[in-house]
């Protein structure tokens, strides 16, 4: 039992640290369940769900004072309408291609040799964007215009395939139409909150059997630990970006996925 709490506290820390970073959490999960022997038994879907939940908590919890004044705005104020209409724009790609999609994706791209490749491949995709002499044209998320979202959004869905990040997805998307690095990565968390709710909202009634049957202990292990880290990480990023390139997140991306590769074909 001991030793499956470890492995709970583990996978908790990796979902906290890395599902708002642009590293992939779930390639990292799934290369941690590979290597660590995170079976099914103990660490099915039902425990990736609700770990993952705690990370969607701690976002909204930093953001609910904003959102709340939003949701307020909304009715009153079109700066505020337009926004939640670029954010359904950005989120609706995923909502479609996710729906009809999900059971290729999960049966066929899920493999540490893809996760591997992404990681490396996205590694190289976050130096080069680096590198290009972009011009921003939008220094503020809730001013990206309305096809500027769209287009997000269809970039987003090209982090279905387990390794490139959801979150890098959106970020070198929106720097690419125009927007500087600090606003890239504040809408890549407003696009989170619609993309993982819904992501989670689906995965908990599908597997809602399982979910029943899971171990409340390991449970709460591991959503406290993807909470606690899931909230450093929103509190701390948009400064780290606003002062630093993404190198970092590009070399620990090339550094692991090379890793396993070299222990997935000697080991």
């Amino acid at each position: 039992m001991a030793f499956d709490i470890l492995k709970a506290l583990i996978l908790g820390v990796i979902e906290g640290l890395t599902e708002f970073l642009p590293v992939s959490s779930t390639g990292h999960l799934l290369l941690a369940q590979h290597f660590f022997g995170f079976g099914d038994d103990t660490f099915g879907k039902s425990f990736a769900i609700l770990i993952q939940l705690g990370a969607i908590l701690a976002l909204l919890s930093i953001y609910f004072h904003r959102l709340w004044a939003l949701f307020l705005g909304m009715f009153k104020n079109q700066d505020d309408q337009r926004f939640v209409i670029g954010v359904l724009l950005a989120f609706l790609p995923a909502a479609v291609i996710g729906a009809v999609a999900l059971g290729f994706i999960k049966s066929v791209l899920f493999n540490v040799w893809i996760v591997c490749t992404m990681f490396i491949v996205g590694g190289f995709v976050l130096l080069w964007i680096d590198r290009l002499n972009l011009k921003p044209r939008y220094t503020d998320a809730t001013k990206f215009s309305l096809p500027m979202y769209l287009g997000i959004g269809f970039i987003q869905c090209v982090a279905m395939i387990p390794g490139v990040s959801r979150s890098g997805a959106t970020i070198v998307g929106a720097m690419l139409f125009g927007a500087d690095r600090r606003s890239a990565a504040e809408f890549s968390f407003w696009l989170a909150m619609p993309t993982m709710v819904g992501a989670f909202a689906y995965e908990a009634f599908k597997d809602r059997a399982e979910l029943a049957n899971a171990n409340l202990t390991l449970i709460a292990v591991g959503f406290v630990c993807s909470f606690i880290f899931g909230w450093i990480v929103v509190k701390t990023f948009l400064g780290y970006v606003q002062r630093h390139t993404f190198a970092l997140f590009a070399w620990w991306r090339i550094v692991i996925g090379t890793a396993g590769v070299y222990a997935i074909y000697f080991m």
